[in-house]
Formats: C-alpha cells, sequence, structure tokens
C-alpha cells in the first residue's frame, strides 16, 4: 500500500510539551492551595483535552464540580499561555521526517485535542518551516478524538480516501481515532504513553525513531 497522506497527533508525537503542561496545571492547583503531581504522572492526564486534564489533576472531592472546574480551566489556560514553549521542543528526528514527507508532495496535517489557540501558536513557534494543510484543535462544536469527524474532514479537505492515510499518535486516543476513521494507525514510541498500551488499542506499525517511518511504509 502506498500512503499519500499524513495526519499527526501533536503532544508526544511531534513535540514533547509534558513538561510545560505539567508545569501549568501544576501553578494553577497551587494557586488553590491543592496538592501537584509530577510530570510524570501527567503523561496519565492528558490526551483528552484541556478540561479533561483539569478534571484529572484536580483533587478528586473538587472535580466533579463543574463551576470550579471551568474557573480552574481558566486558570490553568492563563498559565499554559506563558509557558507554551519555554520547555516545550519538537523531538529529535521530526523535523527530518517533515521534510522529507514534504518534498514527496504528501500532504500533512494536525489534529489534536489541545485547545485550538494553543496548538496554533505551538505549530507557529515550533513548527512554521512545514506546511500544514489543517490544524485543528479544541474548538466549540466539534467532537474531540476518538471521534473521527477533524481527521476525517482533514482527510477530505486533502482530497484523499481513508485508506490513503496514516495516522501517526502516541496514545491510546489516537489508535482508536485512525481505526474510527479507518487510517492506518502508526503508533509512536517516544511520547507520552507505553508501546504496550499502543499495541493493545490498533498499532498497525510502531515507530521508534522517526525516520524510521521510511523503512516501515511508502508514501
Amino acid at each position: 500500500m502506498k500512503y499519500k497522506a499524513a495526519i499527526f497527533d501533536l503532544d508526544g508525537t511531534l513535540i514533547d510539551s509534558l513538561a510545560d503542561l505539567g508545569d501549568s496545571a501544576n501553578e494553577m492547583l497551587a494557586s488553590y492551595g491543592f496538592p501537584t503531581h509530577t510530570i510524570e504522572e501527567y503523561r496519565y492526564f492528558v490526551g483528552n483535552g484541556s478540561r479533561k486534564l483539569i478534571e484529572r489533576c484536580l483533587p478528586q472531592d473538587k472535580s466533579k464540580d463543574s463551576s470550579l472546574v471551568d474557573e480552574a480551566l481558566a486558570r490553568y489556560k492563563a498559565c499554559y499561555d506563558k509557558n507554551l514553549t519555554h520547555k516545550t521542543k519538537c523531538y529529535a528526528g521530526i523535523e527530518e521526517m517533515l521534510q522529507t514527507l514534504q518534498e514527496k508532495n504528501i500532504p500533512l496535517g494536525i489534529c489534536t485535542n489541545k485547545h485550538q489557540s494553543a496548538a496554533d501558536e505551538v505549530c507557529q513557534k515550533l513548527l512554521a518551516k512545514h506546511t500544514f494543510v489543517e490544524i485543528i484543535g479544541d474548538r466549540p462544536g466539534l467532537p474531540r478524538k476518538p471521534d473521527p469527524q477533524k481527521v476525517l474532514a482533514i482527510a477530505a479537505k486533502m482530497g484523499v480516501k481513508p485508506e490513503e492515510v496514516a495516522y501517526f499518535g502516541d496514545t491510546s486516543v489516537d489508535m482508536e481515532t485512525a481505526r474510527n476513521a479507518g487510517f492506518l494507525p502508526v503508533g509512536v514510541t517516544w511520547g507520552f504513553r507505553p508501546r504496550k498500551e499502543l499495541v493493545e488499542t490498533g498499532a498497525k506499525v510502531l515507530l521508534d525513531k522517526p525516520m524510521e517511518l521510511f523503512e516501515q511504509l511508502e508514501f
């Protein structure tokens, strides 16, 4: 099978943003006097959008209070806006992989559960050298991954069939998104979650380094 398009998750796939995400959430928690968490714990708090991150990191007895969650989410976003690229960087080999795909005239897209404004700014700062058909983050009116609506919209804009798309991600949410859309699920092992999770949720290809892509798939 020769693939004609590539769509990527962002956090844990193209960029290593865990420290900035965790630091921002901890800053929000500390502002309330709530306990904070280790950066490693945030590997399992992120992946389902900012609101779910806040529900997971708040004390259990506070996470059901929707008005507090709303307020905490706003505080977190203000903190994260300051920290967007403080420690965040592209993973080693990502720039080369994206450049190689572009040289092959493969259209690229990004679909993330990160809120849209943050996704746009991070991509502008760290991935500006590369052209993406569309960058879709968490925005009103569109369901979050693993619902396939957003990634299918990107594929339609690219003019490719679902079976011609490779979708790259580092979590179970991403593998489920790819399967729900009829894409090839490509799991990356350098991200936030372990290889076992990717295999168990349907990864058909596993990459330990970005440039291994061209040894395993044809574009």
